[in-house]
């Protein structure tokens, strides 16, 4: 990996670990599903403008409604999840949760796409549901039912992506592939969609208190623009020159940073459950998505069989 790659990377890791700490910002200000919604528009926003400098057809080859529908599992639910979360969850938390995806998609692909189950991914299950008890049994703030539910928001959002990727392989990669900055705006685009009649009830039933200050507004461009449209653009870069395993590292990055800056911006408390737990989500990842070749003969028999 070159230098600029390696730069690359750990800016984008970087930039999604702020995505918990702008969301901590918000939410306790306009509300989870005001949040939501504001963010997916700016993001829709910023792909939109983005993909005009870049000078990039609008053809979806008509896949646009399946994008739309994928967009409601990898970008509106989980929107929604992580933003409930961040009523109750310090910014480190849902960073450290967020890398439970390809976990979550193991355990997917095996219950509902017949992936097989090897040894070392069954491991790895395992130790990411260990790291995630660690977390929330041991971890700086007490563990209490808004806890609990909010641990099961962002696993409900982890479990939308790692579904999210089965859906884009048979809707849009099986058929034909499509531009990913494309697969991008159309998701976004969908979240919008899913969210406009949840955002118009909510504001009429309970409308915020306040529309917030301007550093509310800036950190609601922050996560749109940079933390969504930006963050995308680079992570996409990012596969077509070093390619998507090597990029799929960013996962291992992201809790870190999230810890870091809600440390430093929110006064966040750091604990020895932030190291264990977070190391043994760690583990997990690298028995997940550790290459093939590594694998001893010993574990090449799967556990579906």
């Amino acid at each position: 990996m070159k230098t600029s790659d390696f730069i690359r990377l750990i800016s984008l890791a970087a930039i999604w670990g702020a995505s918990f700490l702008f969301m901590r910002i918000i939410v306790p200000v306009l509300g989870p599903i005001p949040s939501s919604f504001v963010r997916v528009v700016f993001a829709s926003v910023g792909l939109i403008v983005i993909l005009l400098a870049m000078r990039t057809q609008f053809n979806f080859h008509g896949k646009l409604r399946s994008l739309l529908l994928l967009g409601v599992f990898s970008s509106g639910i989980p929107v929604v999840m992580y933003s409930f979360a961040a009523q109750v969850l310090p910014a480190g938390y849902s960073a450290i949760f967020n890398a439970t995806t390809p976990l979550m998609g193991i355990l997917i692909g095996a219950l509902f796409f017949s992936e097989k189950l090897n040894l070392f991914k069954a491991l790895g299950v395992v130790f990411g549901l260990a790291g995630v008890a660690v977390l929330t049994r041991t971890g700086p703030v007490a563990l209490d039912t808004n806890v609990l539910l909010g641990a099961l928001a962002c696993l409900v959002a982890t479990s939308c992506y790692g579904l999210a990727g089965f859906l884009t392989k048979r809707w849009i990669s099986d058929k034909g592939g499509l531009d990913s900055k494309l697969v991008a705006l159309g998701s976004q685009l969908g979240a919008v969609g899913l969210l406009v009649p949840v955002f118009a009830v909510n504001v009429s039933a309970a409308p915020p208190a306040t529309w917030g200050s301007t550093g509310v507004w800036l950190a609601v461009a922050g996560l749109g623009f940079v933390c969504t449209s930006l963050a995308y653009i680079m992570y996409f870069r990012l596969i077509a020159d070093i390619g998507p395993v090597k990029s799929l590292t960013v996962t291992f990055l992201i809790p870190p940073f999230g810890v870091l800056w809600g440390a430093i911006f929110l006064k966040e408390q750091l604990t020895l459950a932030h190291l264990t737990g977070g190391f043994l989500i760690a583990i997990a990842l690298w028995l997940v998505l550790k290459p093939p070749q590594f694998k001893p003969a010993v574990a090449a028999q799967s556990l579906s069989k």
